[in-house]
């Protein structure tokens, strides 16, 4: 462990093997930081703050800070959790959970680019990748292998569901159901077929997603019922990633982003 003697560190604050703390980083009281971890120069990481292994938090980072919001109770005991290998770099604001004793989740293997913020309550699966300026308001929910490009933006409580792709500085105020590219404001442009494919998807189930989302996108109408009626159907939801899609619509409180064209 390498600690520089101009970084502030609570005595309560809990270090792991083999971390390094650059000059000027505060780590508050029960802090706790994995092995291997590397925290630069000026990085702030507040009380109830707790990273895995292998993380990363550049410059001018503030991790677990208080809500942004003019009702909490600054007295509230609560924090934010980082999964190993996560990589968070400069600027980056992560604020902790607004209920006593919950968190604010990121999980592991996610890389989240310069000045992206996560609000309160927002929970990310693993391989979430935030580019620059990203922004995620409260209670917002985004899965496993999702990227989100420069500048977008989630509306509160929305969920971003697994394999997603947000085009960059897309407006999303509605839910975006797994593996569907979401772009401009709350649009669906198809299935993400090359992150499908990356993520080792295999064909079948490539196939089968493209005729459920047909059965929910194409044509119009409501979308929760439609994903309801292609489930109750032999033909759609034949394999994990089907299944998975459409029953998606089952929960939320948002709406889903809608198709601007039957020819996806």
């Amino acid at each position: 462990m390498e600690i520089d003697p101009k970084a502030i560190v609570s005595e309560s604050a809990k270090l792991g093997e083999g971390t390094v703390v650059g000059p000027f980083a505060v780590i508050e009281e029960g802090v706790q930081v994995g092995s291997g971890c590397r925290i630069a120069a000026h990085v702030i990481l507040r009380k109830g703050t707790v990273l895995g292994d292998s993380v990363s938090v550049d410059s001018f980072a503030v991790i677990g800070g208080d809500p942004q919001s003019i009702t909490f109770d600054p007295s509230v005991e609560s924090g934010v959790k980082v999964g190993d290998g996560t990589v968070i770099r400069e600027g980056v604001t992560v604020n902790r959970a607004s209920q006593a004793g919950t968190q604010t989740v990121l999980g592991a293997k996610c890389f989240l680019m310069a000045q992206a913020h996560v609000a309160h309550d927002c929970r990310l699966g693993d391989d979430v990748i935030l580019a620059n300026n990203v922004m995620l308001a409260g209670h917002v929910q985004v899965g496993t292998r999702v990227f989100m490009g420069g500048g977008s933006a989630v509306h509160q409580f929305c969920r971003v569901g697994q394999g997603v792709m947000v085009g960059g500085n897309a407006s999303i105020s509605l839910d975006v159901p797994p593996y569907v590219m979401a772009a401009e404001r709350n649009e669906a442009h198809g299935l993400n077929l090359v992150g499908l494919r990356r993520a080792g998807i295999e064909q079948r189930e490539i196939t089968d997603l493209k005729r459920c989302y047909r059965a929910v996108f194409f044509g119009g109408g409501n979308l929760r019922k439609k994903a309801e009626q292609a489930a109750r159907e032999h033909e759609f939801g034949t394999t994990p990633a089907g299944a998975r899609f459409l029953a998606f619509f089952d929960g939320g409180n948002r709406g889903f982003i809608q198709s601007t064209r039957d020819s996806e």
